[in-house]
C-alpha cells in the first residue's frame, strides 16, 4: 500500500486529486466513485480543476433501496451536488434505487460494470472496516448485492430524514469482489473514529471480519490518512 498521510482532509483532497489526475494521464476511462464526507474535499478539488471528464465514464458503489435519483439523500443526488454538475461524465451509473426486484437491479449493476471495468475506485472506510455496504462477514469474492443496514447505520442516517420511519433499511451495493477488479484503489480515511479500523486495515489479518482488510491482497492501493485515523499504526 502507499501511504499517505495528511495535515487535515483539505490537503487529502489535494493528494486525491493528484493521484485522479495521474490515472487519467495514464490513459483511465472509467472512474469508480464513493460517497460519503471523506471523499467530498477530493470531489472539491476535481470540480474546480481543468479535468475534463466530458469522455469519461463513472460508477458508483452503492445506492438506497427504495429512493428514486432526484431524492435529496440518495447517492444520485449526492454525486450530482458534489461533482456531476460541476463536470459531466459521458456516462455515470449508480444503482437503482428505484427498482425493488433484487435480482434485476444487482444482475444489471453486474452487467455495467463488466462492461465498463473499472480504473481507479475511490472508497471511504466505515469504523467497523466496511467499504461500500461490505459489512462484516460479506464474502469476499461478493458481486452486487442487497444489503440490510445495520441499526448503527439505520440511527446514523436518521438526522437527514424527517422521520426514523423514512430511513432506508436496504441498500444495493458493489460486491468486495467486484472492487478488488479495479485496476488501481483510493481509500480515504480521516479522525480518531477511524484509527482502529485503519490499523485492522492495513496492519491486521485479512479476515471478513474487517472487509477492509481485502484490499492487502490488491497490488495497487493508495491509503490516504490525517494523524489521527493513522495514530494506532504500529509502523
Amino acid at each position: 500500500m502507499d501511504l499517505h498521510i495528511v495535515k487535515d482532509q483539505a490537503e487529502g483532497g489535494r493528494v486525491g486529486f493528484q493521484v485522479f489526475k495521474a490515472a487519467l494521464d495514464d490513459g483511465a476511462k472509467v472512474l469508480g466513485l464513493a460517497t460519503g464526507s471523506s471523499p467530498i474535499t477530493i470531489y472539491n478539488e476535481l470540480a474546480g480543476s481543468q479535468l475534463d471528464f466530458s469522455q469519461l465514464t463513472s460508477v458508483n458503489l452503492d445506492e438506497y433501496v427504495g429512493l428514486k435519483a432526484d431524492h435529496p439523500q440518495s447517492y444520485h443526488y449526492f454525486m450530482q451536488q458534489n461533482l456531476f454538475n460541476a463536470k459531466p461524465f459521458a456516462h455515470s451509473y449508480v444503482p437503482d434505487g428505484s427498482n425493488l426486484d433484487e435480482a434485476a437491479a444487482t444482475s444489471q449493476y453486474d452487467q455495467i460494470i463488466a462492461d465498463n471495468p473499472i480504473d481507479l475506485q475511490l472508497l471511504g472506510l466505515g469504523q467497523n472496516g466496511h467499504i461500500g455496504f461490505n459489512e462484516p462477514g460479506t464474502d469476499p469474492e461478493s458481486t452486487t448485492h442487497k444489503v440490510t443496514l445495520t441499526e448503527s447505520t439505520i440511527a446514523a442516517n436518521a438526522r437527514f430524514f424527517e422521520n426514523e420511519d423514512d430511513v432506508p433499511r436496504y441498500a444495493y451495493s458493489m460486491g468486495i469482489g467486484s472492487i478488488l477488479k479495479a485496476k488501481q484503489i483510493l481509500i480515504v480515511a480521516y479522525g480518531e473514529a477511524k484509527a482502529s479500523a485503519v490499523a485492522a486495515m492495513i496492519e491486521g489479518p485479512v479476515t471478513p471480519d474487517v472487509p477492509a482488510s481485502y484490499l492487502q491482497t490488491h497490488p495497487r492501493v493508495t491509503v490516504i490518512l490525517d494523524a489521527a485515523a493513522a495514530s494506532q499504526l504500529k509502523h
